[in-house]
């Protein structure tokens, strides 16, 4: 019997323009795809955050131009400003449904947004030989 889940992830871009932002969602998709082995048709809805100083393009313009994601319910929403947080920073959650347990569930925090979240990081779980 299937459950809902929520995978979370993050990741940061070095400059506000359509191209940084472009390459750091599909780089956060591809590796959230590949690391849960998602098929679209299992993925609910999708909520994305930027932080105020992205405003180059929406991130769920992006995953729309992905295969099979033109029916997923998606949201952009402006992450709430905190002083001294994590700068051009996109977030996401992404409601899926599954089979599997939690805890077979791979969060994907990257670039500089592996801060956010150390003890999840996959880092923390993959082998030497896959990191880069």
């Amino acid at each position: 019997m299937a459950k809902v889940y929520g995978i979370r992830g993050a990741t940061t871009v070095l400059v506000n323009t359509t191209t940084a932002i472009r390459e750091a969602v599909m780089e956060l998709l591809d590796t959230i795809e590949l690391h849960n082995h998602l098929n679209t048709e299992d993925i609910i809805s999708v909520i994305f955050t930027a932080t105020r100083d992205l405003d180059a393009i929406f991130p769920a313009a992006i995953a729309r131009e992905r295969p099979n994601w033109d029916h997923i319910p998606l949201l952009d929403l402006q992450q709430m400003h905190v002083q001294k947080s994590l700068e051009r920073c996109i977030r996401i959650l992404i409601y899926i449904n599954s089979p599997h347990d939690s805890s077979e569930i791979t969060h994907v925090y990257l670039r500089n947004a592996k801060n956010l979240r150390p003890d999840i990081s996959l880092d923390s779980i993959l082998p030497d030989t896959f990191r880069h």
